[in-house]
């Protein structure tokens, strides 16, 4: 069968990821939650899924020959649910719902009647393990499906993940894709203050991963590393440097707007210059 995809075009993509933006800031505001640095750092990371190289079917998504995507940072949701809804899977007016008491759109992201999402995550250093296993089952299946997983940095602090990336290369799990949204800030304070990764390439190629470096929000960069190389013999990760609270100058590379939930004229201010990005 062929892909179901609409693939988009460079200046589409963008568009797609400025939308991406400005959900997931309304979302957030409008129901209180956090968490809006992290979506915006991952949001072109999205939009290049979701636009580019995720073979997915709005209109059938349990397709079995579906790509598998999962969220490992499930505290980013909102940024799943806001492609999710410009794809097509559900209405872009549910989004008003994110954080509302009876909502299915939950802050951390949740497959529970929502269509498009393979895994609930928000306990760090799950979703790679699971996607792992989804990984492998499909080899087992002899099925040709893909499982992309994105992680942050600081989630790789998490012992489980190390096991997965063992676990992984033993069995040259070349379906498998792990992305890295590396924006050197987590939780409380920067990644290299908490618990340093580097050197962080030569420790994924120490456990036998073919690694790829971009810019995070380049994405011309993301598609060529994030597209099918069937060359490759194991499992791949892209580390993609990015910038936390991209899009929103005040937020940019900013601790505070991890849990900070942006009202009044902040929310006015954030949103006008993601309304007037290019």
């Amino acid at each position: 069968m062929p892909p179901l995809k609409e693939e988009l075009m460079m200046t589409d993509l963008a568009e797609l990821a400025r939308r991406i933006r400005i959900h997931t800031l309304e979302m957030t505001s409008r129901g209180g939650s956090s968490h809006i640095g992290s979506a915006l750092s991952m949001a072109d990371i999205m939009a290049v899924l979701y636009g580019q190289v995720l073979n997915v079917d709005p209109d059938n998504p349990q397709w079995p020959d579906r790509d598998r995507f999962i969220l490992s940072k499930g505290h980013a949701g909102a940024g799943v649910y806001a492609a999710l809804a410009e794809r097509g899977f559900f209405s872009v007016e549910q989004l008003k719902t994110h954080y509302q008491d009876g909502s299915q759109l939950s802050g951390h992201v949740s497959h529970k009647g929502i269509p498009g999402v393979e895994f609930s995550t928000g306990s760090l250093g799950h979703g790679l393990p699971v996607g792992v296993g989804m990984a492998k089952a499909a080899k087992l299946q002899q099925r040709t499906h893909r499982v992309f997983v994105l992680l942050s940095d600081g989630e790789c602090d998490e012992g489980s993940n190390w096991e997965a990336i063992l676990f992984a290369s033993h069995h040259k799990l070349n379906n498998l894709v792990a992305i890295i949204d590396y924006n050197k800030i987590q939780s409380l304070a920067p990644v290299e203050e908490t618990l340093g990764l580097e050197p962080f390439r030569s420790k994924w190629e120490s456990f036998g991963w073919h690694v790829s470096e971009v810019d995070g929000h380049c994405h011309a960069s993301l598609t060529d590393a994030l597209a099918g190389t069937e060359d490759i013999e194991g499992p791949r990760v892209v580390v993609a440097h990015t910038t936390k609270g991209k899009g929103v100058s005040f937020m940019e590379n900013s601790v505070l707007w991890h849990y900070r939930t942006a009202r009044d004229a902040e929310f006015d201010a954030a949103m006008n210059e993601l309304k007037h990005s290019a």
